[in-house]
C-alpha cells in the first residue's frame, strides 16, 4: 500500500526463514555431549522445517482458529467431536513424522533421549499446544509397557509415525494418541480428593473390566484415541484406568464432553470438561494403586515442561536479539544501547541455562539404571520445573518489552509465547507442589 502521509521505516516482522539447530550452538553441544551425533541429520532437517516462514504461519492459525466442541451431529445424535483447523493437524503430522513420540524407547541408543529431547525443543519454539498430546502419549508408553495384554495391541500404533487423524476405533488406527484424566472441581492438584467411582464389571483386578461414573474438570485433550483416568474403587481406594474413546463393541464410550476450556494460552489445543457416564475402561496396575501409576507417567510429562519451557525461553531470545540487532531509538540500534545489552545478556544467558539444564535432566532419564542418577532425576525434575517454568513467565515479558508495543500485539510470536509461559508452571502440578516434591 502506498501511504500518502508517511514513510514505514525502521519498522521489521520478527524472525522465520532460519535453521533452528544450526543456529543454536549450546544444543549442538549438548548433543554432542549425549553421544547423539546420530541423530543430528534429521534434526537440522527438522529445524530447517521448523524455522521456514510457511511454519509459522502455521503456528498462527493454529492458534487463531482454535478448536470447536460439536456435541451432537445435525440429527440430534451425540457426538463429542472438536473440529480442529487444517493448520492443527499440519502441526502434528510435521511433529510425528519425525519418530519423536516413542524415540527414548524404541532402542537402547546412547543419547537417545537427548535426541528426542532436541526434537521437543525445536518444536517448542514454534508451536507449543501440538505438544500436549505428545507429551501425553509419550510418557504413557512406560505405564502401558506394564500392561501386556494392552501393550500388545498398542504398541504398533504409538510407534507409529505416521498422522492417523480419523476419529475411528483403536483397531483401526494406523497411530494413536494418548491423553489423561486426572484434575476433578473438587480436588485440583490433589488428586486424593477425586470422586470418580470405578465399579467392576464381574470380578474386577487388574485387566478387568469397569465402569466409570464422575467427571473431570480439566481433560486433555478429548480427541486422543484413548485417556489413562484415575477414579476410586469403593474398597481399594483410586486406581488407574485405560479409557478408550471407542468401546471394543465398536460403540462410542460414555465420555461426554461438556466444554472447552476459553484458555489464556495454548489456544491451538483442546482442553475440556467431561463427564463419564459410565464409560468403559480396563484397570491397569492394582487397586488403590492409581496415584503411582500417574505419577510415573507425570515424571515424563514434568520434563516435558521443562524442555518447552526451555524451547520458549530460547525463542523469546531469538526474536528479542533479532530485532534489537535491526531496530534503531535514540541514535543506535538497540543492541548498541548499553542497558539494552545488559538486557540481552541476561536474557541469553538464562535461556543456555535452562537449556543445559533442560538436557542434563533428559539424559539421566536414559541412565535411570543408576542409582546416583535416578536420585539426582528424583530432585532436579520437580526442581527443574519450578525453576525453569517460572523464569519462562517473567523471561517472556521481558522479551516482549525488547519488541515494545510491536510485541504486545495479538499478533506477534513473543506476545504467543507470553501467554503460553504460564501453563508449564501450573501443569503437571503448580510451584508449591514441586517444592513438596523435592521435600
Amino acid at each position: 500500500m502506498a501511504w500518502t502521509t508517511h514513510e514505514v521505516f525502521n519498522q521489521f516482522d520478527e524472525l522465520t526463514d532460519f535453521n533452528l539447530l544450526t543456529t543454536d550452538a549450546a544444543l549442538g553441544e549438548a548433543l554432542q555431549r549425549a553421544g547423539a551425533q546420530g541423530a543430528v541429520p534429521a534434526l537440522t532437517a527438522y529445524g530447517e522445517r521448523l524455522g521456514c516462514a510457511d511454519t509459522w504461519h502455521l503456528a498462527e492459525q493454529a492458534n487463531r482458529h482454535t478448536p470447536v466442541l460439536h456435541s451432537f451431529d445435525a440429527r440430534g445424535r451425540r457426538a463429542d467431536a472438536v473440529e480442529f483447523h487444517p493448520s492443527w493437524h499440519a502441526l502434528m503430522a510435521l511433529y510425528r513424522a519425525q519418530g519423536l513420540i516413542a524415540h527414548p524407547f524404541q532402542s537402547n541408543d546412547a543419547g537417545r533421549w537427548t535426541a528426542w529431547a532436541a526434537g521437543f525443543y525445536l518444536h517448542g519454539q514454534v508451536e507449543q499446544g501440538t505438544l500436549c498430546p505428545a507429551t501425553m502419549t509419550t510418557a504413557s508408553i512406560p505405564v502401558l509397557q506394564k500392561e501386556p495384554a494392552l501393550w500388545a495391541q498398542l504398541q504398533t500404533p504409538l510407534f507409529s509415525s505416521d498422522y492417523d487423524a480419523r476419529d475411528v476405533p483403536l483397531a483401526q488406527k494406523r497411530s494413536i494418541w494418548l491423553g489423561m484424566g486426572m484434575t476433578e472441581k473438587q480436588g485440583g492438584s490433589d488428586v486424593r480428593a477425586n470422586t470418580t467411582l470405578a465399579t467392576p464389571l464381574g470380578a474386577g483386578g487388574r485387566g478387568g473390566e469397569y465402569l466409570l461414573r464422575g467427571h473431570k474438570w480439566f481433560f486433555s485433550a478429548p480427541m486422543c484415541d484413548a485417556h489413562l483416568v484415575v477414579a476410586r474403587t469403593a474398597e481399594g481406594g483410586h486406581a488407574c484406568f485405560f479409557v478408550p474413546r471407542w468401546c471394543p463393541d465398536g460403540s462410542k464410550n460414555a465420555v461426554h464432553v461438556q466444554r472447552l476450556k476459553d484458555k489464556v494460552g495454548n489456544r491451538s489445543n483442546s482442553s475440556s470438561e467431561v463427564e463419564f457416564e459410565d464409560a468403559w475402561g480396563i484397570l491397569m496396575g492394582e487397586e488403590g494403586r492409581g496415584i503411582p501409576t500417574i505419577i510415573e507417567m507425570a515424571a515424563t510429562t514434568r520434563l516435558n515442561c521443562v524442555i518447552g519451557s526451555a524451547a520458549m525461553l530460547r525463542q523469546a531470545t531469538v526474536q528479542a536479539l533479532a530485532y534489537a540487532r535491526r531496530r534503531e531509538a535514540f541514535g543506535k540500534r538497540l543492541a548498541e544501547q548499553p542497558l539494552m545489552r545488559t538486557v540481552l545478556a541476561d536474557l541469553a544467558l538464562e535461556s543456555e541455562a535452562a537449556l543445559v539444564l533442560a538436557m542434563r535432566l533428559a539424559e539421566a532419564f536414559e541412565r535411570d539404571n543408576s542409582p546416583a542418577q535416578r536420585a539426582w532425576k528424583r530432585v532436579m525434575t520437580p526442581a527443574a520445573k519450578f525453576w525453569i517454568c517460572k523464569r519462562a513467565v517473567e523471561l517472556t515479558g521481558e522479551a516482549m518489552e525488547v519488541l515494545g508495543g510491536n510485541g504486545y500485539v495479538d499478533s506477534s510470536v513473543v506476545a504467543r509465547l507470553f501467554r503460553e509461559a504460564p501453563v508449564n508452571s501450573i501443569w503437571e502440578g503448580s510451584g508449591n507442589v514441586m517444592c513438596l516434591d523435592v521435600l
